[in-house]
């Protein structure tokens, strides 16, 4: 199951649906049928990478669940970059977490058609958190005041399920939706990329990042024609400009090494 945005990116209150927190990590499929093992959503196996949870995987045989895999900082929030740096390699120190938010199948019996309120119920009761795998948490609708109190806390955003919805496996569903708590902030063009869209933005000290996604057709043209008229400097992969263009991007904070994180277009700024 996927997540679509909610409308316009914007949280609401309805007791149809549950709202949970958006764990910042990656999604991962814990299974134990005959024996524990991980796999990405794209069905990629990897349970040699975590000997750790395979040891600690407390549920029972037949089980499979849906989950994110994290790695908390002191202050309990995840961090994604620290996740990903123990997902490429064992030999991190980080210590990883689950957190399974569904279940698929129960003790060999499927768990798909059954309502979300349900499944969770299944969950609970699938295995007792240990250091390695917990649940997560949710409420019943205050969808505007969790999101608010996500955003307050820099946490990455929510997510509001149909309560009654059904497990549909590796298909985006409209009862499903995701709200991220952006960030928001003024960044120059610094230059693009040839191969395929992308427009380089400086803080005004340096590059900052890649922005792929947001302009539509004619900002896209606009851009490119103030980027050429004031270019300084051109290598195989890259055109640089004067940074002259002001631009509103909306962010998913900084990464630890200054880069932006999934910066997209909003507006120019005049």
């Amino acid at each position: 199951m996927l997540l679509e945005y909610a409308a316009d990116n914007k949280p609401f209150n309805d007791d149809k649906y549950i709202t949970e927190l958006k764990w910042d990590g990656i999604r991962l499929v814990p299974r134990n049928i005959n024996r524990p093992r991980l796999y990405t959503r794209h069905e990629n196996e990897i349970t040699a990478n975590f000997p750790e949870l395979i040891e600690s995987m407390p549920i029972p045989s037949g089980t499979i669940l849906d989950s994110e895999l994290v790695v908390p900082n002191a202050e309990g929030k995840a961090d994604f970059a620290a996740t990903m740096e123990r997902f490429q390699s064992s030999k991190s120190k980080h210590k990883v977490t689950i957190v399974a938010f569904d279940i698929i199948k129960y003790k060999n019996r499927d768990m798909t058609y059954l309502p979300l309120t349900e499944r969770k119920k299944y969950l609970e009761d699938s295995f007792v958190d240990n250091d390695y795998f917990v649940k997560s948490r949710y409420l019943t609708g205050k969808g505007i005041e969790y999101f608010n109190a996500v955003k307050q806390q820099g946490l990455e955003g929510i997510v509001l399920k149909r309560a009654d919805s059904k497990y549909i496996i590796g298909k985006k569903s409209k009862y499903w939706q995701k709200v991220i708590a952006y960030e928001m902030g003024e960044f120059y063009l610094a230059g693009f990329r040839k191969d395929k869209f992308g427009w380089l933005l400086s803080d005004g000290n340096g590059i900052v990042g890649t922005m792929e996604y947001g302009p539509n057709s004619e900002e896209r043209k606009a851009g490119y024609l103030m980027m050429k008229k004031y270019k300084t400097e051109e290598t195989k992969d890259y055109v640089y400009t004067q940074p002259l263009m002001r631009c509103l991007v909306k962010h998913r904070g900084f990464t630890k090494n200054g880069m932006l994180r999934l910066p997209v277009f909003e507006r120019f700024l005049i």
